[in-house]
């Protein structure tokens, strides 16, 4: 049988490897320019940690993962003749894989309460997974490189993780991306002013949908879940919504005078815009967005979502957004949040399209010692061993080349590493050092070579 990886997941070569560790490395350093703190949560968590916490589509995406043992030992006989798998769940699966950083995030803060000190603020660089329908840039298994402050409810966080955003980006050389935002009070405001204030969520997600089912999937989407035509007649005008940020926060006041929550949402959603507009961005656009939803049910304020330059097909590569009382969920009441993720997976796709990767320099030895004779075997050792000691990255071909072929296939090897320095022989504790791009060959003591190497 061949072998092969689940769908969704996938092997990185060095090179992708190196150029993953680029992009993360250019977050973690913006991170902690920002102020963020690192931490880690296991990679599987109580189902009671997770479940309930997505919504009713984001439970479905949740990988589960079967008890030790005999997992069916303890289920009801009545639900495995029914094979009702929902009901059976929670039975024969007491934990499962994450599904995002957040809510892991949550439970951490709420656990560690004492040892914290607050506003808090963290960066988590770690993978989490995703029972989804794999295709171009969504997998089962990715990265997310997220950044959170909890204990503060001031909106120059909000602020600060726009400008976070832009300068990663501009580190990357990614010109071009729109950070699209709105705030989940104006939009229970205008399901409040269109009389569907009972079916907020699935209006929010219908809305969400806009940009991949259309004004039309979206309406037929709201008839289905019990959304009016009246009501639909009066959202209308948002299906169209165009002009600049100014003009559109004044609609929305217009829209929404009639409701306080909504006006509350209007009067965050300026304040963020005309700080940005004060503050200016390096190379990212702020666009009001107010069809941005996100299907998530634990935002209460302002929702993030980033997208890739014009003219690259790739979804998201960024979200976010202000979550109120997520903590309250796990005990810990009146601990206000916000956070945003960097899509690692999806930044990489649309780097790789753009051709914005540099050369990367893949790890390899300074020097690398030959071997045609076996009777130095031990003084090469001992020589690497010294070489190490003293920070030089050294290397021994492990298998003797005694024939041409075999000689030719170690300095092959040299070639295709890209290899410096050559240590091709050794006599009475000489060494022969050759400069693989200069050609030049010198005989050396350890000492002088330790010293050659060194510089």
């Amino acid at each position: 049988m061949k072998p092969s990886i689940p769908k969704g997941t996938r092997d990185f070569s060095p090179t992708e490897i190196a150029n993953r560790t680029y992009i993360m490395n250019t977050i973690k350093a913006a991170f902690e320019t920002y102020g963020f703190q690192p931490i880690e949560t296991p990679s599987f968590e109580n189902s009671s940690t997770l479940m309930g916490k997505y919504g009713e589509e984001g439970d479905r995406l949740i990988f589960k993962i079967l008890n030790s043992g005999d997992y069916l030992k303890k289920a009801d006989e009545k639900l495995l003749s029914e094979k009702d798998s929902t009901k059976l769940t929670s039975q024969i699966s007491e934990k499962a894989l994450r599904y995002d950083l957040t809510v892991p995030f949550a439970r951490y803060v709420v656990q560690h309460q004492n040892e914290i000190t607050f506003p808090f603020k963290r960066y988590q660089n770690q993978p989490v997974w995703r029972a989804d329908r794999p295709q171009k840039g969504r997998f089962r298994e990715f990265f997310q490189c997220d950044a959170d402050v909890v204990g503060s409810k001031s909106l120059w966080q909000e602020v600060e993780f726009i400008q976070l955003y832009d300068s990663v980006f501009s580190k990357l050389g990614l010109v071009g991306t729109t950070i699209k935002i709105n705030n989940r009070k104006i939009l229970s405001g205008i399901a409040e002013v269109i009389g569907a204030k009972d079916k907020l969520i699935d209006f929010t997600v219908a809305l969400d949908k806009l940009d991949k089912i259309g004004k039309d999937g979206v309406v037929k989407e709201m008839l289905s879940k019990g959304i009016t035509e009246e009501a639909i007649e009066k959202v209308s005008p948002l299906f169209d919504f165009t002009g600049s940020n100014a003009n559109k926060l004044s609609s929305l006041e217009t829209m929404l005078q009639s409701s306080e929550e909504g006006t509350k949402g209007v009067e965050e959603l300026r304040f963020v815009c005309d700080s940005i507009t004060e503050l200016e961005l390096e190379s990212a656009s702020l666009e009001v967005d107010v069809t941005l939803a996100r299907g998530l049910n634990y935002y209460t304020g302002a929702i993030f979502e980033v997208g890739a330059p014009e003219g690259v097909k790739m979804g998201s590569i960024g979200g976010g957004g202000r979550y109120d009382d997520l903590t309250g969920i796990f005990g810990l009441k009146d601990v206000s949040g916000v956070g945003i993720s960097f899509g690692l997976d999806r930044i990489y796709l649309v780097l790789e399209e753009l051709g914005l990767f540099k050369a990367v320099a893949l790890p390899k030895p300074k020097v690398i010692f030959l071997n045609f004779d076996a009777t130095t075997d031990v003084v090469k050792m001992k020589a690497i061993k010294s070489l190490r000691e003293n920070d030089v990255k050294s290397e021994f071909y492990p298998d003797l080349g005694k024939s041409n072929k075999a000689e030719k296939r170690q300095w092959k090897y040299v070639s295709n590493r890209e290899i410096e320095f050559v240590v091709s022989n050794v006599e009475n504790n000489v060494f022969t050092l050759k400069n693989m791009n200069s050609g030049k060959q010198t005989d050396c003591s350890l000492s002088e070579l330790i010293a050659k190497l060194s510089e």
